[in-house]
């Protein structure tokens, strides 16, 4: 079976890990910078004894999963932590070809951070999902490498360049299964927990806020414009500022933020559509609408919040565990 393929009858009839006890299965949601709640998620489900021996993830929800799978949480928790907004903007390659940002930097630093591996010699099983974009296929990565399956799936339409992957065009799986229980109970997991970073994002943008806002050169559009600077554009050329109205009229946002919300949207009502027909047994929804969609520099925001999201549950969960074990 390609690597790039939807696992067969083969892959499912061998995908139960061995060992006694139900098989606990994790699968981590899309969402950019949101995604470091997933770091709190997993740090809370250790200190309650949990270790999932399946982890599927999607988007930023494979980048973390990758990372978890291979031994290299704590070491990922240790860089995101002390990540700035001009570490981020380290990382990303200006593309105007298939999107804003080639994603090569990245994945190079994933190789060299956190040594890029086979599915196979992972110290957990794990698979993510990307979106195949001439059929819009959904697509179930779990073999090969897994840096370049992970690259597939947080290829953001508009955001990153597709990715060629094994003759298919692959872009993020969060066109089609935002959060991947079904890939996560295909692999053999008899109880799912899930983690949803969309739960309350639809409007961010346009809701007031009582935090004291961001310096400019900190948000989406500050951090787009400086990134185009580097390489010789003005947000203006690319049409990524924010549109000139005349005095005292409403101001329109800029075209990432359109992007950004239009994304939110469209990948909530997904998620939403797709739970509904697939739901997890466990459903853990983190708070982090305030974060934006390249907010990567405020990672202790978002894995504290993944840390409350496990305790708004803990009593579910604990009775979910308990009665599986039964």
């Amino acid at each position: 079976m390609s690597g790039a393929g939807v696992l067969g009858a083969v892959g499912l009839a061998r995908a139960k890990p061995a060992g006694d006890g139900p098989v606990i299965g994790l699968a981590l949601g899309s969402g950019a910078a949101r995604g470091w709640a997933h770091l709190g998620v997993l740090q809370e489900l250790a200190c309650e004894g949990i270790t999932p021996r399946i982890i599927t993830g999607c988007s930023i929800g494979a980048f973390v999963g990758a990372a978890a799978a291979s031994g290299d949480l704590a070491k990922l928790v240790r860089w995101a932590e002390t990540l700035k907004w001009q570490d981020v903007v380290s990382l990303l390659d200006v593309s105007l070809r298939g999107g804003l940002i080639k994603g090569q930097k990245l994945i190079d630093f994933f190789e060299r951070n956190f040594v890029d591996r086979d599915f196979s010699e992972l110290d957990q099983r794990f698979a993510c999902v990307a979106t195949e974009l001439s059929t819009g296929r959904e697509i179930w990565l779990h073999e090969g490498s897994v840096a370049a399956a992970v690259r597939a799936s947080i290829a953001l339409p508009g955001l990153m360049t597709p990715v060629l992957h094994e003759g298919r065009m692959l872009v993020d799986g969060g066109l089609v299964n935002p959060v991947p229980v079904s890939l996560c109970r295909a692999m053999g997991a008899d109880v799912v927990i899930a983690v949803d970073l969309g739960s309350d994002i639809v409007g961010r943008a346009f809701r007031r806020s009582a935090v004291e806002p961001a310096p400019v050169e900190e948000t989406e559009a500050g951090w787009t414009e400086r990134l185009l600077a580097r390489f010789g554009f003005a947000a203006e050329d690319v049409g990524m500022a924010p549109a000139r109205v005349p005095d005292g009229a409403e101001v329109l946002p800029s075209l990432v933020s359109v992007i950004s919300s239009s994304i939110n949207i469209m990948q909530v009502r997904i998620a939403r559509s797709r739970l509904a027909g697939e739901p997890a047994d466990l459903l853990i929804a983190p708070r982090v609408s305030q974060l934006g969609l390249m907010d990567y520099h405020r990672a202790d925001e978002a894995i504290a919040e993944g840390v409350a999201a496990v305790a708004r549950v803990r009593p579910l969960l604990r009775e979910l565990l308990g009665t599986a074990s039964e």
